[in-house]
């Protein structure tokens, strides 16, 4: 604790040696309020009179300065030290929601501040070193100021200090050893950047210097309030630099933050909450005593119900309530509910459901914290799962609920994943999805775009199931299933599959995998190197499997070249094929939810490397350059798949035809799974035993040939059958 002389409270804000010559310790304040030296005058006499009549003290009423159009009579019981200046006071009220306050400031302790235009400020006990825009609200606050070395949520340093006041985030890895520097505007795709490639030091070290140098070191910036914006019951905020519309209420700490918001995105904190050193993003809400330290939370994000974030990025259209999130890096759509849900030292690909009482993290097999595990998109681990770090899934992998006893590396994308105690093996269905859960599966694609509420899409992210990185997964797939399909096959007839080429046993496989079912179903199929156990891990279903792929890679194939005949006037098949002659771009790399071609993904890293990229700006526009000629690059992909899947090397009218129709074929079997899965649910006589009546079960649960979503596929697969057969021709 610091004694001095009253008359110093509210000066030398700015240490001394941090004043560049001629500049006094407001020159920052003043380009941030970005108003003239004439805004403000001094007090008038009468106004000087009435403002002491009504109780207000001053350490100097010369430093206190107001804007023209200014009622004395509306400022009560203040405090005024250093540098303060008001705008305009009118008599009016300000109403939001349900709550009505009288312009003016009342019962306030104001210290080195700019209040704008028809403000209302009443019971906030300390207010320093703030900027406060237009018509906002800010009532009954215990603490809310900045400090010279405010860096709002970034994790950068400022003049004069040290290198270990920098704030980093431990994503992945909770020994930080993918350590990130925070910033406002920071996307998935950079975190993930990052945080990945940890092996190019060149890369990281541009990373740090590009985010130190995006923000201004020098001290002395003020905290600042948006328009607009109601913060009412608030105890401490510290350091903090709210947006415009933003509305805080019931808070008991924000501290080093940077709460974006803007009046078509607003952001809303609540009771109870309290978050340190974070970024967070537009049209969030986060609400009832949820914790969250040094993170970055994503655009229209929520936090509620006592959820726990910390050293982690959260993206964009995720929510997370009630469970514990430690040292995790998850991309857009998440989904994570239930208070005995973790998730910890964890990349996650996006479109992923933690389920209640899922454990997945802080059973360590080193001897130290520093396992990892690794989710592809779609990523469902079922209630009470507990697993094993380090572990990696393929995509739309899901877990049946159990206590997983070793690690795992799950290849198979859209696979069933479950623990067999009575038999001590694991088994694996591939293609669970589109066999026997269509409803998800097809509702999953139209429900992650139709929560994308974001009015403004920093990051563009893939939200269909069926997209160039599964695609390239169920390819790699089969390909396992041919060689464990051909080994179980040889052992079967004691041949022995090591004498066997990788090739022979392709060949093997496959025409196992494509014949009879009646063959495959009598082997016990084995897949090697995917639990780090001694027992067995069994393919379940391997023929229905396999053609399983085949069926959702062509479906994939066709769907997306049919959308680029219809979105071409004059497109005809000779174009197409002309316009996508090449080979099949096997590598695609989800970059924070967005794909991206694999040499498209080496040329950034290399113009980032050699400064031909040399700002986050420059990044995020790469980005968006991507983006534009990812939907061509797709459908260039998935002109490659169909000419895999038939085994040509050129498309004929003959091909195309038979294609659109098997597509249709394969459109109507989606229409009629996604209707039949569900009804499974209605048909159950156990979902039944609570109601009295079949009326009464219609009235709670609906009946499923109102279902929406079931209307909607209906419909789809007409427009499907219509748009095809126009193609034929």
């Amino acid at each position: 604790m610091r004694i001095s002389p009253l008359k110093s409270l509210g000066g030398s804000f700015i240490p001394e040696q941090f004043l560049p010559a001629g500049e006094d310790e407001y020159y920052l304040r003043n380009q941030q309020s970005g108003k003239p030296a004439d805004a403000w005058r001094g007090l008038r006499p009468e106004e000087l009179e009435t403002l002491v009549k009504n109780g207000n003290t001053a350490e100097n009423w010369e430093t206190v300065l107001v804007a023209d159009q200014f009622s004395p009579h509306q400022v009560l019981n203040c405090q005024f030290f250093g540098l303060v200046r008001i705008g305009r006071l009118e008599e009016l009220c300000l109403t939001f929601h349900d709550m009505s306050v009288p312009v003016g400031l009342s019962n306030s302790l104001i210290i080195n501040c700019d209040i704008g235009d028809n403000a209302a400020i009443h019971h906030v006990r300390y207010l320093a070193h703030y900027i406060i825009a237009d018509h906002v609200i800010l009532s009954n606050i215990d603490e809310m100021h900045a400090t010279n070395h405010a860096k709002f949520g970034n994790g950068i340093v400022k003049d004069g200090e040290e290198e270990d006041t920098r704030i980093w985030l431990d994503l992945v890895n909770e020994a930080g050893g993918r350590s990130v520097m925070p910033f406002d505007g920071m996307l998935p795709a950079d975190a993930y950047f990052w945080a990945k490639f940890r092996d190019d030091g060149d890369l990281i070290e541009r990373f740090g210097q590009m985010t130190q140098k995006m923000f201004d070191s020098r001290r002395g910036f003020y905290g600042t309030v948006g328009q607009n914006c109601v913060v009412k019951n608030c105890r401490i905020i510290k350091d903090v630099k709210i947006g415009p519309a933003a509305y805080v209420k019931g808070a008991n700490k924000l501290k080093n933050l940077t709460v974006n918001s803007s009046p078509d995105e607003p952001t809303q904190i609540g009771e109870g909450v309290e978050l340190v050193n974070g970024i967070i993003g537009l049209a969030c809400h986060i609400f009832y005593g949820c914790k969250a330290v040094r993170f970055v939370l994503g655009d229209n994000s929520a936090l509620k119900y006592g959820a726990r974030l910390i050293h982690s990025y959260l993206g964009d259209n995720s929510t997370v309530s009630c469970c514990e999130l430690l040292n995790n890096l998850i991309f857009p759509a998440h989904e994570q509910h239930h208070n005995n849900s973790f998730l910890i030292a964890s990349l996650v690909m996006g479109q992923s459901n933690i389920a209640a009482a899922a454990t997945i993290g802080s059973n360590h097999n080193s001897r130290s914290p520093d396992g990892e595990i690794q989710a592809g998109r779609g990523f469902w681990p079922g209630l009470c799962t507990s697993l094993k770090h380090n572990s990696r899934f393929a995509s739309f992998v899901l877990l049946a609920k159990s206590d997983y006893p070793a690690e795992l590396d799950v290849p198979l994308p859209f696979c069933l994943v479950s623990h067999d105690v009575a038999a001590d093996r694991l088994t694996l269905m591939p293609a669970y999805w589109w066999m026997y859960n269509m409803y998800a599966l097809a509702r999953n694609s139209w429900k992650f775009q139709a929560r994308d509420a974001r009015k403004h899409k920093r990051q563009n992210v893939e939200f269909d199931s069926f997209a160039p990185d599964t695609a390239e997964e169920m390819f790699a797939a089969m390909a396992l299933l041919e060689q464990w399909t051909a080994r179980a096959h040889l052992l079967a007839e004691d041949d022995s599959p090591d004498e066997k080429t990788p090739e022979e046993l392709a060949q093997i496989g496959r025409g196992l995998l494509t014949g009879p079912g009646e063959i495959v179903d009598k082997l016990e199929i084995l897949a090697p190197n995917v639990e780090n156990s001694r027992r067995k891990a069994v393919v379940l279903k391997a023929a229905e499997g396999y053609r399983a792929y085949r069926q959702m890679l062509h479906y994939y194939a066709v769907k997306n070249l049919m959308g680029y005949m219809q979105a071409r006037d004059g497109a005809t098949l000779e174009s197409m094929c002309k316009e996508f002659a090449g080979p099949r771009c096997r590598r695609w790399v989800n970059l924070g939810g967005q794909l991206v071609m694999g040499d498209d993904f080496d040329a950034l890293r290399a113009d980032i490397r050699s400064g031909k990229l040399d700002d986050w700006h420059a990044i995020h526009e790469r980005y968006d350059q991507l983006w534009e000629k990812y939907p061509l690059d797709k459908q260039a992909h998935a002109f490659a798949t169909l000419l895999e899947l038939l085994g040509v090397e050129e498309l004929t009218p003959e091909l195309w035809a038979g294609a659109l129709d098997e597509a249709v074929k394969i459109q109507q079997y989606v229409c009629e799974k996604t209707y039949t899965s569900r009804k499974k649910d209605y048909d159950n006589p156990f979902r039944r035993i609570t109601f009295a009546t079949p009326e009464e079960t219609e009235a709670v649960v609906g009946d499923i040939e109102k279902n929406s979503f079931i209307k909607q596929v209906r419909a789809e697969t007409k427009e499907f059958e219509e748009l095809a057969r126009l193609l034929k021709k």
